[in-house]
């Protein structure tokens, strides 16, 4: 096990991440890694300490936005409407998630292993998102966890595609949050 960071460290370690994700969504995967390290406010070295490669960069901003979605779910699982409000978040900011773990495929890296450390904690706080918007009567009682992390992969799919027209994208996740809705059976009528 490795000794933990001093603050300085850490504080570095944010920054390039923060920095690389803003950089790389801005200019893509051709993005020079001392323009990176310029945003951190670090030296190129001190990049190169915290992320031997660009591909371990890239695997670092990857699992920091997954954190941060984890954390985000885990925050918003006490509210009725927090899987609503979770799934518009996500999905919105899907295509930086997408076009990072697509760099990363395309560079050979298991995504399995980038994202093993926050899959489990972002699992139990859809979970714990799922069960308060069904006890709440918001998300039809048949619908699993496995289902929810599928729908937020085709809905950030099918948003990617609506591109620039806010209409469609708008129009898109309004089908998905209504199908989750429970609707009445013949028994119920």
């Amino acid at each position: 096990m490795e000794p933990p960071l001093r603050a300085d460290a850490r504080r570095n370690r944010a920054r390039l991440l923060e920095a690389a994700e803003r950089v790389l969504t801005e200019k893509g995967p051709a993005a020079p890694t001392d323009e990176i390290a310029k945003a951190a406010g670090v030296g190129i070295g001190t990049l190169f300490r915290h992320f031997p490669t660009k591909e371990a960069l890239i695997e670092g901003v990857l699992a920091a936005r997954m954190r941060r979605m984890a954390d985000e779910a885990a925050r918003l699982a006490p509210a009725a409407d927090g899987l609503e409000v979770f799934l518009r978040h996500a999905v919105e900011q899907a295509g930086v998630k997408n076009a990072l773990a697509g760099l990363l495929t395309s560079a050979g890296v298991d995504l399995t292993a980038t994202i093993d450390g926050v899959r489990d904690d972002l699992t139990t706080a859809l979970g714990a998102l799922l069960s308060t918007a069904q006890q709440a009567g918001a998300v039809r009682r048949d619908l699993r966890v496995a289902d929810l992390i599928g729908l937020l992969a085709g809905a950030s799919r099918a948003v990617e595609y609506a591109a620039s027209d806010e209409s469609s994208r708008e129009r898109i996740m309004a089908v998905i949050i209504d199908g989750l809705r429970p609707h009445p059976t013949p028994a119920d009528e």
